[in-house]
């Protein structure tokens, strides 16, 4: 893990720089506005401040940063605008340090979406042109921010994705006839196969997940990211009461699973598996699908499904078949060297190998701990 010192990041910053002991200081600056980085690694208010934002969600908090941080040791930079004490815009960045790779500035890393959180008022470049002259001093290659490239003054798409969400502001039956005729028989289907549905927010449900997350990834021809990034979710994200794994079970063996966040009253689907043996028991469907019914349940509003690539048109049908609203996710680089903003790109697939797909699981996963420290 790495650590670094925040008075030195005071001082190598050009303008304001917030630590811990200055959030004592807020309540003298009421009517006040600030604009100021703050770690939420180490600042006891972080959270309290983005649930206290209107368009926050699961992304924006510390759970997510510290998961991060400690595992990959991706140091934050969240560049905040502060008024009467109330967090009014922020731009979460993480800086990737890699030899292999190079230091950039990311916003967030190995997440689907991250909307810069903005004041109806505010100007939403201001913090984007902070994030630029931090990315000058730090020598980034590029900052890279996965959001609408509205939000950034100059900026254009460079990859762009589908991504989709559904509304459980209704009923369960409301929901399930919003579905259309194939995911509806997948269903029952599964329901008729007398598979067993476990939700869980403990360790061992991780693992569960994690062996059947690698023989996804290796049929897909990538190798997963290492089990130490999802024990990280389990100590700091179930451990605040944040996610869970749903698991499908056919007697004692766990042939589907997928791992839920939440903040608020909103839900994300972060990461499905299962084993490809059992596929004809639509057991991946059954999963979502309890998912739903529960957080339509505990009354969140809405569970967004997560990025998809436009080329993948399987898994965005999979998803549309949910009755999801269709929406576009656009990654916005600016590039440091040319000083200018990536074109757009459809290169949004990740390449695949065939000889991941040939790899026995441990040199598979010993794959995914050597270079996913230097993806992002």
């Amino acid at each position: 893990m790495s650590t670094y010192n925040s008075a030195a990041l005071g001082r190598e910053s050009g303008y304001h720089v917030a630590i811990e002991r200055n959030s004592r200081r807020r309540s003298a600056a009421t009517g006040r506005e600030q604009t100021i980085l703050l770690d939420p690694l180490t600042n006891p208010a972080w959270d309290a401040l983005v649930e206290a934002h209107p368009g926050s969600t699961f992304f924006h908090g510390s759970a997510w940063a510290r998961v991060l941080h400690e595992t990959y040791g991706h140091r934050p930079f969240y560049f905040c605008r502060l008024a009467d004490g109330q967090l009014k815009e922020l731009l979460p960045v993480m800086e990737v340090s890699s030899f292999w790779t190079g230091r950039r500035g990311v916003s967030l890393p190995f997440t689907d979406f991250c909307t810069p959180l903005r004041n109806g008022n505010g100007d939403g470049g201001r913090l984007h042109n902070l994030a630029m002259q931090k990315g000058e001093e730090r020598r980034w290659r590029y900052l890279e921010c996965r959001s609408d490239h509205l939000a950034w003054s100059g900026a254009s798409p460079a990859l762009v994705f589908h991504g989709h969400s559904i509304n459980l502001e209704r009923t369960p039956e409301t929901i399930l006839k919003s579905f259309d005729g194939s995911t509806r028989r997948n269903l029952a289907h599964a329901e008729a196969a007398g598979l067993q549905i476990r939700f869980d927010a403990s360790l061992e449900s991780i693992q569960n997940f994690y062996s059947l997350h690698s023989l996804t990834r290796r049929r897909r021809g990538l190798p997963p990211q290492g089990f130490n990034f999802f024990e990280k979710i389990a100590r700091h994200v179930f451990a605040a009461g944040q996610g869970f794994t749903v698991t499908a079970r056919l007697g004692n063996q766990p042939i589907a699973a997928a791992i839920f966040f939440h903040q608020g009253r909103q839900a994300i689907y972060k990461f499905g598996a299962s084993d490809y043996a059992f596929q004809h028991l639509r057991p991946n469907n059954l999963v979502l699908w309890e998912g739903i019914k529960r957080y339509a349940a505990d009354g969140f509003t809405s569970l967004h499904l997560g990025r998809t690539s436009l080329n993948n048109e399987g898994l965005r049908r999979y998803k549309l078949g949910f009755g999801a609203r269709e929406e576009r996710i656009e990654n916005c680089r600016y590039d440091f060297r040319q000083r200018t903003f990536a074109g757009e790109s459809r290169r949004t697939r990740e390449t695949s190998s065939c000889l991941f797909r040939c790899l026995p699981l441990p040199l598979l996963r010993l794959a995914g701990r050597i270079l996913y420290p230097h993806l992002s």
